[in-house]
């Protein structure tokens, strides 16, 4: 997938990250007449939580606790036009990891590792993920905490049980929330997140908190909000069941033979290493494919645009996909995680540029651009970093005054125009 983060609804996790890039390629902040909440009548909404209650979802949830969080509930229906949203934008991959794997991020997934690294090594003997893993899923989803979203995730899950698409659904996730609160993991004000129900430091959902939540700290509680160790082991835990075999790579760059097909590539259609060996593919420096890989799949992400950067991946990069369902989402938490671990000063991007003249900015030169839009005139907000629809359509008029291409698209090229005034 060469285009991605359309962002359907989260089969079990639903990240910050994601939520972060959907902001752009959805139009946050756009004023728009289809993006008017509807209207919710109170009676309806009392009517409906008044069912739900008696339903097999709920049978877990004392009367006490069902009362406690819902008597007196309003509907919030905002979230209802963010489920009903259909991106106008996509990214291509190059801008796509240069928003979530930059500078700034690798600075602090270093940071973070050297804070944690005695908690992250016993979470790996217990569990066989390594720690940058787990760091870069930490980075990726929430900023290592620092975007945990704002939202009451029982007002959200309560309003999406009864309103929009896929009900049933959030049924079994708002449920979810309220046996979290019953049992005492988390505080009632701390239960916030996503828009969608995901929360805490690595985003899960309510229904993934029972799966894969740990106590790591002893306390008695699965407090994946304020216990950093113990989102951090949860993380490791989801990865566990989603398959993470300890000791294997996630995969690597490759280098590709000249005028290789790459037509059929598939991260599903996996081969043993020497027959890729026997492909004549070696590592993206020319050194032999080694073993810490026995079957992988070959992924080119930007293979429709002309190639780029291509990659050899295996099963715990499967798991890594099954954190948020998009092989590029992966790939940016298997770069980060590479990035954290490897010595100050190694290059951001891989070996192999991407098929592109253009490439993407870091947060920090989003943030530059838009400050550089803001002085002449645009009415964009905040120079917050996230290019959203008021920020597309001001470079669009600097994009037509400049003579360039006016397709709203935030790059290297229209940032060097900018600065040149």
């Amino acid at each position: 997938m060469t285009q991605i983060d359309r962002h359907p609804l989260p089969s079990g996790i639903s990240g910050l990250s994601g939520l972060l890039v959907a902001a752009a390629l959805l139009g946050a902040g756009a004023a728009r007449a289809q993006d008017t909440p509807p209207a919710i009548d109170p009676a309806d909404f009392s009517r409906c939580l008044g069912q739900l209650k008696g339903t097999p979802a709920f049978r877990p949830i004392s009367a006490a606790t069902y009362a406690r969080h819902t008597d007196g509930l309003a509907a919030d229906p905002s979230v209802l036009v963010l489920l009903n949203r259909q991106p106008e934008f996509t990214l291509p991959v190059w801008d796509y990891l240069a928003m979530l794997v930059d500078d700034e991020r690798v600075a602090d997934g270093r940071a973070a590792y050297g804070r944690w690294h005695d908690t992250l090594q016993k979470i790996a003997q217990q569990s066989g993920v390594a720690p940058e893993i787990v760091v870069g899923v930490w980075g990726v989803e929430s900023n290592f905490g620092q975007n945990l979203g704002g939202r009451p995730l029982v007002q959200s899950l309560a309003t999406l049980s009864c309103f929009g698409r896929r009900q049933s659904y959030f049924r079994g996730e708002f449920a979810a929330a309220l046996r979290i609160l019953q049992e005492g993991h988390i505080a009632a004000d701390k239960l916030s997140g996503s828009w969608a129900g995901a929360f805490g430091q690595t985003q899960f959902m309510p229904s993934t908190f029972f799966r894969s939540a740990v106590d790591f700290d002893g306390d008695g509680r699965r407090d994946i909000v304020d216990s950093v160790p113990d989102a951090l082991a949860s993380t490791a835990k989801f990865l566990q069941n989603a398959g993470w075999r300890r000791g294997e790579a996630w995969g690597f760059e490759v280098r590709l033979p000249a005028g290789y097909d790459t037509s059929g590539a598939s991260r599903k259609a996996k081969r043993p290493i020497a027959a890729w060996r026997a492909d004549g593919v070696t590592l993206a420096d020319g050194a032999p494919l080694p073993d810490s890989l026995p079957r992988a799949g070959l992924l080119v992400p930007a293979r429709r645009e002309g190639g780029g950067p291509a990659f050899l991946v295996g099963r715990n990069f499967d798991a890594l996909f099954s954190y948020n369902a998009s092989e590029n989402y992966a790939l940016a938490i298997a770069q980060l995680s590479n990035l954290v671990a490897a010595p100050a000063g190694t290059p951001i991007g891989f070996v192999q540029p991407w098929p592109t003249d253009d490439p993407g900015l870091s947060r920090a030169q989003n943030r530059e651009l838009q400050a550089l839009l803001l002085t002449r005139g645009h009415d964009i907000g905040s120079a917050d970093g996230l290019i959203g629809a008021r920020t597309r359509e001001a470079i669009k008029t600097e994009q037509q005054r400049l003579g360039m291409e006016a397709d709203g698209r935030a790059g290297q090229k229209l940032l060097a125009a900018l600065r040149g005034g």
